[in-house]
């Protein structure tokens, strides 16, 4: 049956997905890193997507919807990948690439969804709330990538 919340508990549950992804990726890259400072750094972005994930959570719950609470299969392979991957180089250039990757992809389907007109502004604004946090963590990640590369 449908509700008139189904568009906006499906496009908030695809967001659930790419945030938990992003809290995991960071998980992932904290453990593959051996300096202190990114692990540190990591670690605070991989608990602020859990806060962003699990208030999007909430949302779903307040429109009567099921929340997503697993990231994607994708997202778990490619994971696997660059963990072969930065075994393999065991290159802190390589790790900051990987999430800084992965923040764009989040940055895009963030912007997608503030920009889609079928959600109710309600849902627009809590997007656009968490978004906040979303564009942050890729600023952040741009800024360290490119500060790497001048170094190089």
């Amino acid at each position: 049956m449908s509700t008139p919340n189904d568009h906006d508990i499906k496009v908030l549950n695809g967001l659930i997905e790419t945030t938990l992804d992003s809290a995991d990726g960071y998980r992932e890259a904290a453990k593959e890193t051996e300096n202190t400072g990114f692990r540190a750094l990591f670690e605070q972005r991989s608990f602020e997507r859990q806060k962003v994930a699990s208030d999007l959570q909430g949302t779903v719950r307040q429109l009567g919807g099921e929340p997503e609470d697993d990231g994607t299969v994708l997202a778990k392979a490619h994971r696997a990948f660059l963990d072969v991957k930065h075994s393999i180089l065991k290159d802190e250039q390589a790790v900051v690439n990987s999430v800084e990757n992965g923040e764009d992809h989040i940055k895009a389907k963030y912007e997608k969804a503030i920009e889609d007109t079928d959600l109710s502004a309600t849902t627009r604004d809590t997007i656009a709330r968490a978004y906040g946090s979303v564009r942050e963590g890729h600023d952040q990640m741009r800024d360290i990538k490119h500060a790497m590369q001048a170094k190089n």
